[in-house]
Order: structure tokens, then sequence, then C-alpha cells
């Protein structure tokens, strides 16, 4: 994607530090980091962001049949028992069909789902539940920015760290 700074680190370590602090942004909205990662994730950010903002609307929908284990009313898998040829017994659990309308992506999107993915991780809430962020850009953050090109991202400096005097800002989502 873009070329970035060095940032005093070896490759693999410097796209790691990019993308933690990419997918904090998403996350949480906001970070707090040095300056020149500040300015390489800003980059980076509003690029993913562009991407989603393009490729937002471009899905289909199509109705899809889906084979469901049918449920009592405690959420436990109803079971059947079967007799095999041999006179064995076995549990087979009962199913339901159903249509159900899903999304398909164009492969337009697709591709831009894949670019996306390659600069995030899969964080995991503090009760154990992984974080798509990918759906989160295309679904909640891509909307908001709709009509506007470019600048959702605002740097605010907070002066220097104590220690080794490098410059500290807040970056976050307009």
């Amino acid at each position: 994607m873009p070329a970035q700074r060095k940032l005093g680190r070896a490759t693999d370590q410097r796209k790691a530090i990019l993308k933690n602090l990419t997918t904090a942004l998403f996350v949480s909205g906001r970070i707090e980091t040095t300056e020149a990662r500040a300015k390489e994730v800003k980059n980076i950010a509003e690029k993913l962001i562009t991407i989603a903002i393009k490729e937002a609307d471009n899905f289909t929908s199509k109705q899809v049949k889906i084979s469901l284990a049918k449920v009592d009313s405690k959420g436990a898998k109803l079971t059947d028992s079967k007799t095999s040829k041999n006179g064995n017994k076995y549990l087979v659990i009962d199913r339901e069909q159903k249509t159900d309308m899903v999304s398909v992506d164009n492969a337009s999107r697709l591709h831009a789902r894949r670019l996306i993915m390659n600069w995030v991780y899969r964080p995991t809430t503090a009760d154990g539940k992984n974080v798509n962020i990918t759906d989160k850009l295309f679904d909640e953050i891509a909307p908001k920015y709709k009509g506007k090109n470019g600048g959702y991202t605002r740097i605010y400096k907070l002066g220097p760290r104590r220690g080794d005097a490098a410059e500290m800002v807040i970056l976050e989502l307009v």
C-alpha cells in the first residue's frame, strides 16, 4: 500500500506496529502515539477509509437455502434415534431447511476487503468476542464519511514525552 518512513525498525517490526496502531484507531476512534508513527498511520487509515467508501454499496443480495439444527426452548439441539442396516442405534440431529437473504460482495468489494485485511488485525473485546474491523469499516465508518473527500483523521500535538522527549500526539477519526 503506501510507502512508509523507516521509524528506526526492521520491516516486520515496523509493519506490526503500523497494523496495531491502525487497528487500534479503527476500534477506539483515537490513539495516543508519537508524531512520526501518527503521520504514517494517518496515511494508511485515510487510504483504507477511502477504499471502504468507494466500495461500501457494491454488493448484491440473493436467497440461499440454509440447513439449521432444530433447537428446544433451552437452546439444546434436538436429536432423533436411528437404526443402521446392521442394527446399530445412533443419534442424528434434526435439521430444518430455511431460505435466507444473504449479501454477496462483488469482485471489486471483495478485493477492497482483502486490501483492508492486510492492514488490520482481528482484535477481541474484553468478553472474548472477535471484532471484525473490516465489517466495521464498511458498515459504520464508511457511511459516516460518504460525502467527504479526504480529511477523515485529525492530529493534536500534546508535547514532548517524558524520558526521550519524543513529540506525542493524539490521532483521531474526525
